[in-house]
């Protein structure tokens, strides 16, 4: 068995549409996490939207379990309908799951994640940053070994993954190989090989956003279609190809 020291480097980036999956494929993603809303974190994709990147791409695709925006505390119809987007996500062909639960206290929800964890028994699952919200993050990481979870996603309980690159490199020694740690947020090629050597990690985590004008030429001022201030409905987000390849060859010096 390869140990967590000598596992090969992986870079995973969270894509929202098939153009984007393509872009990171093709640019050297190692593995997809598949959203809608990126804008917002990331929230569960369509059933359509899975078999569309699936069969665009050959790497993996890990889908988002999330049914809003905002804290993770969810009531029983929310954790309802989570549990039959995971069960219909694998069946439409998910190589892993992505979510993650809390209780009012800060703690992992350990019954409900285990629920979630059962319905890909085969796939594995990424603990996403709730895990970053969590009162006790190395008790949090004990019970995600218990659980059989295979990783998390973690800036470190920072802002970014660069400032909480030693609390992620205490992440990586209490798990000890049961979880492997993976550090996302504000990860880039000019920071992710100092990252990589103070935390000890050797998966990071990316979305690669930037954005780009959209190709309407009429278009309607003055009407938005979001209450967000910031909000342009004629800028999109999108994959930028040149990052992901940037941050791969960064990891692989």
């Amino acid at each position: 068995m390869t140990s967590p020291a000598n596992a090969p480097f992986a870079v995973e980036v969270a894509i929202d549409s098939v153009a984007g999956a393509r872009t990171a494929a093709a640019n050297g993603a190692t593995r997809l996490e598949l959203c809608a809303a990126l804008e917002l974190g990331g929230l569960t994709p369509s059933l359509a939207l899975l078999e569309a990147v699936r069969a665009a791409v050959a790497v993996p695709v890990f889908v988002m379990i999330r049914p809003r925006a905002g804290d993770f505390l969810y009531d029983r119809d929310e954790f309802a309908v989570m549990r039959r987007d995971a069960e219909r996500l694998v069946a439409a062909g998910a190589h892993g799951l992505v979510s993650g639960v809390l209780t009012a206290e800060g703690a992992l929800d350990g019954p409900r994640l285990r629920e979630l964890r059962a319905v890909a028994p085969v796939q594995a699952f990424t603990c996403h940053r709730a895990f970053d919200l969590c009162r006790e993050p190395l008790r949090a990481l004990d019970a995600l070994a218990d659980l059989g979870i295979a990783r998390v996603l973690t800036s470190g309980q920072a802002p970014n993954a660069p400032a909480g690159a030693a609390a992620i490199r205490t992440f990586v020694q209490h798990a000890a190989g049961r979880v492997v740690v993976m550090a996302g947020g504000g990860v880039r090629a000019e920071n992710v090989h100092a990252l990589v050597a103070a935390s000890g990690v050797r998966e990071v985590h990316l979305s690669a956003s930037r954005r780009q004008a959209s190709g309407m030429t009429f278009r309607r001022d003055g009407v938005p279609m979001s209450a967000a201030v910031t909000a342009d409905e004629y800028m999109l987000r999108t994959t930028d190809g040149a990052m992901v390849a940037s941050v791969v060859a960064a990891m692989r010096r």
